[in-house]
Parts: structure tokens; sequence; C-alpha cells
């Protein structure tokens, strides 16, 4: 049987790598233009056809039916079947534990600040 004894790919996370050399703004634009060559271009969304067809440039080609399924599922908030943009960064975001460690930092930074900003009111 197909993918059965088959490992999940394992991913670098470089969106942290990203994030650093290109900024905020720098990192969303790449998040956008990986949204655009995985979109479908009729639809203006990531759907489980566009992933399928395009899954070769991100080394996902032996990914079954129902694992491409799965990726568009675990992303989509609005339950259109399909990744808008939106959607998708976030998605990117959330898959990245590099990058949601250093914005949990950062949160937590800019609370305790705040509270300690508070205390002398």
């Amino acid at each position: 049987m197909a993918g059965i004894g088959k490992t999940a790919p394992e991913f670098e996370d470089l969106l942290p790598v990203m994030a650093e050399k290109l900024g905020g703004e720098g990192l969303m634009r790449e998040l956008s233009n990986g949204f655009k060559m995985l979109m479908d271009k009729d639809k203006g969304m990531i759907t489980v056809e566009s992933l399928k067809r395009n899954a070769a440039m991100l080394g996902l080609e032996d990914l079954r039916h129902d694992e491409l399924v799965s990726m568009v599922k675990e992303g989509d908030t609005d339950g259109d079947g399909a990744l808008n943009e939106m959607e998708f960064c976030v998605l990117m975001f959330r898959l990245s534990p590099g990058l949601m460690e250093e914005s949990q930092l950062l949160l937590e930074e800019i609370l305790q600040d705040d509270l300690n900003s508070a205390a002398f009111y």
C-alpha cells in the first residue's frame, strides 16, 4: 500500500532566518510571493488541486491526496476548502516553531513593559 511505512518529510524552519534577514515587511512580501506561486490563478486561492499541481516545487510530490487535503484544512479558518492569502500567512507562522517562540517572547516583553509602566500611575 502506498504511503505505509513512509515517514513525514522533515522541513527546516527557515522563517526565522528569513525574518531576521528581510525584516517584517520583506518576510511578508516573500510569503505573498509564495502564496501567488501556489494559488489557483483563476480562484486566487490555494486549493488542494493547485497545491497538488505545484507540490514538486516544494519537494512534496510524494504526498497523497488526503495529506494535501489535511494541509489545506489545517489553515482553512473560514471553512471554504481553500486558503486565502491571510490564512496562508497565518499558517506559515503557526508552522514555524522558531517564529512562534520569538513572537511569544516579544509579546511577554511588551506585556511586562506595560505592566511596569502601569505600576507608576
